[in-house]
């Protein structure tokens, strides 16, 4: 057994659309990013490849280069999975967090385990998404960025 931790924050900005876990959230902002900034799939991916000992997502998916501009985290995500799997791992159960202060994201969390289980060819139940705030605390409490936690276990 193995385990991993990832993490990543972006920006709220204009002009983008909300991206978490793969699903489209409503709202009057999103985040800034080379990717769409899925803040969500970014800290699973680390903690996935992390798990494994395979550096982390800008190893992968670096923001320099120009193929992977404005690409759908999902796609990422699978690679993820994919990599896992030829190198013999298996994923036991992902473990996440989405920190926002807006928007409220709990509808949305059903949605954003099924996409992510389906990505990977996991079970559903295997796949927790959770969702706090901060209290208006710090910068996702300004609601000037959204950040995200996982914590994986691979065999």
């Amino acid at each position: 057994m193995r385990i991993g931790i990832g993490y990543d924050v972006h920006q709220l900005v204009e002009g983008r659309k909300l991206w978490l876990g793969g699903i489209e959230v409503p709202h009057t902002l999103g985040l800034l990013g080379h990717s769409d900034a899925d803040v969500l799939i970014h800290a699973i991916c680390d903690a996935l490849l992390g798990a494994a000992a395979l550096g982390d997502i800008g190893k992968h998916f670096p923001d320099k280069d120009p193929q992977y501009k404005d690409i759908d985290s999902k796609i990422l995500l699978r690679h993820c999975g994919e990599l896992l799997k030829k190198e013999g791992y298996t994923i036991e159960n992902i473990d996440s967090i989405i920190v926002a202060q807006k928007p409220k994201v709990g509808p949305y969390i059903p949605l954003m385990r099924q996409c992510i289980a389906d990505c990977l060819g996991i079970q559903l139940q295997q796949v927790s998404v959770k969702a706090t705030t901060t209290e208006q605390l710090g910068f996702e409490g300004r609601q000037e960025g959204i950040s995200a936690h996982a914590s994986v276990l691979i065999n």
